[in-house]
């Protein structure tokens, strides 16, 4: 009997060998570009993912790269890395990510961050049918659809204002489909972050000057799409607009040994109306927040919601609010951290199955 992941590649594949190029088109006829490099927002870190992706205000360690520049100043040791493993659908999608930082002085630091999130041994089914008309089982070829991110950062405490700091990103983009195409990308991040006593605020303002992936289409590996009468793509430039993410967090000191945190982080996007709690054709607005609570800086529990929209029902037919919750603990022994979480999305309502997101990453702090 085949294993789900199996016949799940097998349809993937299957699907979008047949429909690349007929979903390609169709995006052409919007003049509003939606959803460019969504991969950089899904996130990275246990820590992070298991509290609904609140980090703008948060963000201290080597996952400050991606989450907000601006934190790197704000390392609680010489030197710090993250690596981190979190799959999708049954181990279908992988979402791998590694991150490194470190002070060049009491005022500056500099980090880089690797993030790679992709489908393989995806089945090629263009020459499945010969001319003839039959089909050839020994014509299926596999490959890989993937997204890789380069982020390299630096960030310096600014003046004589205490707790303030200024961080950017320089960010480099490959995009790969296998044989049939392929996109470089650059693109600059800037983030703030101000912290005040207990309180917590941040900004950072992904694709500030918007960011340009170029792609290259091989006509010849669609050479057999003639088949199921779509054409071919042509090559282009693909464009992601800034999208400003506003956060704010407090902690609190409770009875013996015991923290907690709460924060909260609002993602404002200019591509257009999405599917959010706050969606506008100028504007759209997507809140989610989360929770920690810690013991003896030792163990941690963490929550978080986020993704709140609008689905069909599968039932009604009407449309519902959801919200994708997730869960998460760590444990921290000396300058090494174990952070695992598990995050849900919301599809059961339309008929999904197996949506748990299971994150692993590892965090080690050292001289």
């Amino acid at each position: 009997m085949l294993h789900f992941s199996t016949i799940a590649r097998l349809l993937l594949g299957t699907s979008f060998t047949l429909g690349l190029v007929a979903s390609a088109a169709g995006q052409s006829k919007d003049v509003t570009p939606k959803y460019s490099n969504e991969f950089l927002n899904i996130g990275v870190g246990g820590r992070a993912l298991g509290m609904g992706k609140v980090q703008a205000s948060l963000a201290a360690d080597a996952t400050a790269g991606y989450w907000n520049p601006a934190g790197l100043v704000n390392l609680k040791n010489k030197y710090d890395a993250v690596l981190m493993h979190s799959e999708l659908f049954s181990g279908i999608v992988k979402n791998d990510y590694a991150g490194f930082a470190m002070p060049l002085d009491d005022k500056t630091a500099i980090g880089a961050s690797i993030v790679r999130i992709g489908v393989d041994d995806i089945a090629n089914t263009l020459e499945l049918v010969n001319s003839y008309g039959y089909i050839d089982y020994n014509k299926i070829t596999y490959f890989s659809v993937a997204d890789y991110a380069l982020l390299l950062s630096y960030a310096r405490k600014i003046g004589n204002v205490e707790g303030l700091s200024i961080g950017v990103n320089g960010k480099i983009i490959y995009r790969n489909v296998g044989d049939f195409a392929n996109a470089y990308g650059f693109g600059i991040d800037a983030g703030v972050q101000y912290n005040k006593g207990n309180w917590r605020l941040g900004l950072l303002a992904r694709d500030i000057t918007t960011t340009f992936n170029a792609w290259q289409i091989n006509t010849e590996a669609f050479k057999s799409s003639a088949n199921v009468g779509v054409p071919t793509p042509k090559s282009g430039n693909e464009i992601t607009l800034p999208r400003f993410i506003l956060g704010v967090g407090r902690s609190f000191q409770l009875p013996g040994q015991f923290t907690a945190l709460a924060a909260a982080d609002f993602d404002i996007t200019t591509d257009g109306k999405r599917n959010t709690l706050v969606s506008s054709s100028f504007a759209s607005i997507d809140p989610h927040a989360g929770v920690e609570l810690g013991y003896n800086n030792l163990v941690f529990l963490r929550g978080g919601v986020s993704n709140i929209q609008q689905i069909d029902a599968s039932i009604s037919g009407q449309k519902e609010w959801t919200v994708q919750p997730s869960l998460g603990v760590g444990v921290m022994l000396s300058d090494l951290r174990l952070d695992l979480a598990l995050s849900r999305l919301a599809v059961e309502k339309l008929g999904g199955t197996n949506a748990n997101s299971i994150i692993v990453s590892l965090g080690y702090g050292f001289k």
